[in-house]
């Protein structure tokens, strides 16, 4: 295996509809303009509620990497 360096970014994705759902989304997000995506690792999970405590959106975030190609 030849040398390889890998960037890794922060996203946060959401959804009305759950954190799995939430995760998915900003890598899916993120692999319409990034190339050779390798891992995604969720560090944190939260909601965003409304004024009465209901759950608007799962949170997810996420650091990403991909491989870097340097200039």
């Amino acid at each position: 295996m030849s040398d390889s360096v890998y960037k890794v970014i922060e996203l946060i994705g959401t959804s009305s509809e759950s954190w799995e759902r939430a995760a998915a989304n900003a890598v899916e997000q993120a692999a319409k303009t990034l190339r050779d995506l390798r891992v995604a690792e969720v560090v944190k999970l939260d909601m965003q509620l409304d004024a009465k405590g209901k759950v608007e959106a799962y949170r997810a975030k996420l650091n990403v990497s991909f491989k870097f190609e340097g200039a």
